[in-house]
């Protein structure tokens, strides 16, 4: 079997070119479009399939890139178009004795094949129907269908097993309909191929039809089915619901709703013995998108309503396609008159299939713009069939395969809903090409002006590319301003800030039209404030205004602009256009230079540029004090105070512009906590003018620390000393710490007062506090001559003692005034002494308790049996010399050493080393005579003493050494890279 592939084949092919509208000549005046307009190529292409069948082809189906070919000598072709080189061929001769194939059936995944054989003469053998798995060679009978011609079969679309097709409708020639789901596993207790079986609905009411076409669609997203079936000339819709989807029949939940009402049908006149039914599937899995019906008056076409607006109707926007005469031969008709044998439908288009053609059409407007010659005199076209899921196309006659390949069949689509009016179809049919997208956007404005929906038009031609002064004209000739305005301002919305010429023309030619349209309405309506018309012009006007492009325009020709609206006398516009692009200082100089000051606070409220409250604030506050510290109090931080202190200070001359000063200067202190010691000070001196009664509560609120305050005290100081604030004077000595001073001060008002200033200093100044009590004492002895008050001092401060204010009273006072002062001093003392003796015998019996442990702990013992080990080598500790701590460690003394050695500091090594040294230089020397040999012997023991004194004054586990090391690192620094390099 010669190996398939696919090679183009030169025949008579044909495909209408069509041309698009031209370019108009205008469209470069706003910019030209350099594009390609025209796809090359025709959208159709048959490829001939070099195919060499062993006998005449006479059934073709495809279905996911699996073509089954069936031909006369009863044998098939499976061919899976991803390995073309294996076909495999399955005979059904035995199958088939005195039968002949009258038709295939393969589901849309081509896992499941059906083939009908129906006897060759008479009725019989009856007609049969086998079953083919895609995975096998073998085939099996369907027993209960023996005796019924299988036309046509409904697959399930739902179905994505591989063994088993799910719940199918199968139609017969006799307009039978059966529901059955067929399995290919092999099971042991299943005789039977069919799962179940069962006739679910008899189409013609015993007329016996034969069923062309059978499909059923579950509709998404609810519980609706869609069932089609066609006749030779009917067609039947069946829509229900399936409450139940596990019982079987499933479909039979639908059929039953019309078993006992009158048919419903679309009929169709024909004399043809058969009709054909396709689909258009946007992919698998999903509702189908249209639907064709080939009957000899042509093809009815529909779409297929997903939401079944109409419950009984899945099938809109119906019509009849008649299938075209003509010929792109160069004749005015094909050389045959009879109706298509078949077709199939693409997105777009439709292919019929005549004996010696294949023809093209478009389901938009029906035009023939694909035709294709068979050029074989003997062999004639047989059928042309569609794979659903790859959407490849195929046509075969008894020898030959065709494969038609179809090249961007929406590249013309835009061009047919243009001339059909449906423009929104065709912007999305032109795939961002702007050349088509600007002549359907043409197109659309005309037919828009045309209608007088001129507002709609002005939008629409603002997108294209036409001349803008021919558009302009256009809407003038008909005096349509505002639709003028309309087009002028979004064509300002499609150009580049770098257009500032075109800017300019139109930003001043929309302002004209706006200031013209308001001065007309200004000139009829006296109160046109409240016209609706001026309030909607005023609202588009600010708004057009409030454009990023007119105002940078406007800044670029604000000379020319404000001429232009002062000419139209739009005094109100010209105000607002001035705020707008912050020329607000010359609108307040107009203001106050005619004296209207609360419109000029108002603008100087209604703009953002905080220097111009520094520059205007002073005179706004001599005419309107409060309006203005309001206006001020309401910027909040945004204004600096100190920049206002000029403005503030030049208007305090008088009681009610000083307390609106005042009000701002406190806002400023207490909410917004300002710290600007020249604003506290200018609060403070307005206190001590015109509110005396606050200067207190101010000094107070601001701390008794002298670090703490914000205003200059000795400032204040020198302020309330002019206007006579003495308790004031009293606080501020206070505070600068004069506290001599303050006291003298505070006893010239009261007695109290002083007192609490003579508390005031710290605790630890015993003397300058006593000097303070006995200042008072002494007034209160010279001034009131008051000893009751006197001795009272004796209690509030335990510093002043009775000796020490007796030298305030006269020779001529009785110590009777004294005796209880006098005694209670003494028991005082009494009392001191007492303690002093107490204190004293404590201390020495804690020495005696301290000595007595001192000589407990010379000749406390511990005991080292023979078995005990060091705590550091383990080795027995009485091998060598050793170190017995108070906690009960015990340590070899060279064991010590060695762990001790890292944490000492380098001092204490060095120092430790050099003791090792002499002690071993000592131990080596020879002892010659006695008294050398003591001398040695004491320099032994301070060394040993001193080796001591470093390594065992603490225990190596339980001391601070140990705890210190705590955070030392396992690896030194200096030894990690060696460390590192050892584990690597």
């Amino acid at each position: 079997m010669t190996s398939m592939f696919d090679q183009y084949e030169q025949a008579s092919q044909r495909s209408k070119q069509v041309v698009p509208p031209p370019i108009r000549t205008d469209i470069s005046t706003a910019g030209f479009i350099q594009m390609k307009l025209q796809d090359d190529g025709p959208i159709f292409t048959k490829q001939k399939i070099i195919f060499s069948p062993s006998d005449k082809i006479i059934h073709l189906v495809v279905s996911s890139n699996l073509i089954i070919i069936a031909m006369a000598n009863n044998v098939l072709l499976r061919i899976d178009m991803k390995q073309p080189d294996k076909v495999e061929e399955i005979d059904i001769s035995k199958y088939a004795v005195g039968m002949k194939m009258s038709n295939l059936f393969l589901d849309p995944l081509g896992y499941h094949l059906l083939i009908t054989l129906t006897p060759k003469n008479g009725d019989n053998p009856p007609p049969e129907l086998l079953y083919l798995h895609r995975k096998t060679t073998k085939l099996k009978q369907a027993g209960k269908f023996k005796g019924h011609e299988i036309t046509a079969v409904g697959w399930n679309f739902s179905n994505i097993s591989e063994t088993v097709t799910g719940p199918i409708l199968v139609g017969t020639s006799k307009g039978l309909i059966f529901e059955t789901e067929i399995s290919d596993g092999d099971k042991i207790f299943n005789t039977s191929l069919e799962q179940y079986w069962r006739q679910v609905f008899d189409i013609g009411k015993n007329s016996k039809p034969p069923i062309t076409g059978l499909e059923f669609h579950k509709i998404p997203n609810s519980d609706k089915y869609m069932i089609i079936v066609t006749t030779i000339m009917r067609i039947y819709q069946y829509i229900g619901s399936v409450q139940n989807p596990d019982e079987k029949p499933l479909l039979q939940q639908v059929f039953n709703k019309y078993l006992n009402v009158q048919e419903s049908f679309v009929e169709v006149i024909s004399s043809l013995t058969y009709s054909k039914l396709q689909f258009y599937y946007p992919s698998l899995g999903v509702l189908p998108k249209s639907f064709g019906w080939l009957t000899e008056t042509g093809i009815l076409y529909a779409h297929i309503d997903p939401n079944l607006s109409d419950p009984k109707n899945a099938l809109i926007k119906q019509q009849m396609i008649i299938c075209p005469e003509a010929s792109l031969m160069g004749n005015s008709k094909s050389h045959t008159n009879t109706a298509p044998l078949s077709f199939v439908l693409t997105e777009f288009h439709a292919l019929l299939l005549y004996p010696d053609r294949v023809k093209g059409i478009s389901l938009l407007n029906q035009d023939l713009i694909f035709e294709d010659i068979y050029n074989d005199t003997v062999e004639k076209l047989l059928n042309i069939v569609k794979d659903p899921i790859n959407r490849s196309i195929w046509a075969y006659s008894e020898r030959a395969v065709f494969k038609y390949k179809v090249t961007k069949e929406d590249r013309n689509v835009w061009q047919v809903y243009l001339d059909k009016g449906e423009f929104e179809l065709a912007k999305q049919y032109c795939k961002d090409n702007p050349a088509y997208i600007d002549q359907v956007l043409v197109k659309q404005a005309e037919m828009l002006f045309k209608n007088e929906q001129y507002e709609e038009s002005a939008l629409t031609y603002a997108d294209t590319h036409s001349s803008f002064e021919e558009i302009s004209l256009k809407f003038l000739q008909e005096w349509q301003i505002e639709a003028l305005k309309i087009f002028l301002k979004k064509k300002l919305g499609g150009l580049k800030p770098q257009d500032k010429t075109q800017i300019t023309m139109i930003v001043v030619w929309v302002i004209e039209l706006f200031m013209s349209q308001m001065g007309e309405v200004r000139s009829n309506d006296s109160s046109y404030t409240h016209n609706p018309q001026y309030i909607a012009l005023q609202k588009q006007f600010d708004s057009f205004l409030a454009m990023q492009k007119v105002e940078d325009c406007i800044k670029r020709n604000r000379k020319t602009i404000y001429e232009l609206m002062s000419s139209h006398g739009d005094k109100e516009n010209l105000m607002r256009l001035t705020i707008m692009h912050s020329n607000h200082e010359e609108v307040i100089r107009q203001h106050l230079y005619k004296n209207n000051y609360l419109e000029a606070l108002e603008v100087l409220k209604s703009q953002t540029n905080k220097d111009l409250f520094y520059q205007f604030s002073g005179i706004l506050l001599q005419e309107l004090p409060r309006p203005t510290v309001t206006a001020l109090i309401s910027q909040g931080s945004l204004l600096k105070p100190s920049k206002l202190l000029p403005a503030l200070v030049s208007c305090n001359s008088d009681e009610k512009h000083a307390k609106e000063i005042i009000r701002y200067l406190e806002f400023c202190i207490y909410k917004q906590s300002c710290q600007e010691q020249a604003i506290h000070n200018f609060l403070l001196s307005l206190y001590a003018r015109y509110k005396k009664e606050e200067v207190m509560h101010y000094i107070s609120s601001q701390g008794q620390y002298i670090s703490m305050v914000h205003y200059d005290v000795h400032y204040a100081l020198r302020l309330c000393q002019e206007v006579g604030l003495t308790e004031a004077c009293v606080q501020l000595s206070a505070l600068l710490g004069l506290w001599t001073t303050a006291v003298d001060l505070a006893l010239t008002i009261k007695v109290d007062l002083a007192k609490q200033i003579a508390a005031m200093p710290s605790e630890r100044d015993d003397t300058l506090r006593k000097k303070l009590w006995l200042k008072i004492a002494e007034h209160v002895v010279r001034e009131k001559n008051d000893i009751q008050q006197v001795m009272e001092f004796l209690q509030q401060c335990d510093l002043v003692r009775i000796e020490d204010i007796l030298p305030f009273f006269s020779d001529f006072v009785t110590i009777d005034h004294f005796k209880d002062a006098i005694c209670k001093s003494l028991q005082d003392y009494n009392r001191h002494i007492q303690d002093l003796k107490e204190e004293m015998e404590e201390a020495t019996k804690a020495a005696e308790v301290i000595r007595k442990d001192i000589q407990a702990f010379r000749t406390r013992c511990t005991f080292v049996d023979a078995r005990d080990t060091c705590n550091s080598c383990d080795i027995q500790l009485l091998l060598r010399p050793f170190y017995v701590f108070p906690c009960g460690h015990r340590f070899h003394s060279d064991c010590l050493v060695a762990a001790l050695t890292p944490m000492l500091s380098m001092d204490q090594r060095t120092k430790l080393a050099d003791l090792q040294r002499q002690l071993t230089a000592i131990s080596n020397r020879s002892e010659d005579t006695t008294s050398i040999g003591l001398v040695s012997l004491s320099i032994k023991d301070q060394i040993k003493a001193d080796i001591d004194e470093l390594v065992a004054s603490e225990c190596l586990y339980c001391g601070e050494l140990m705890i210190e090391s705590i955070d030392k690192p396992f690896i030194e620094e200096e030894d990690y890279e060696r460390v590192m390099r050892e584990w690597a």
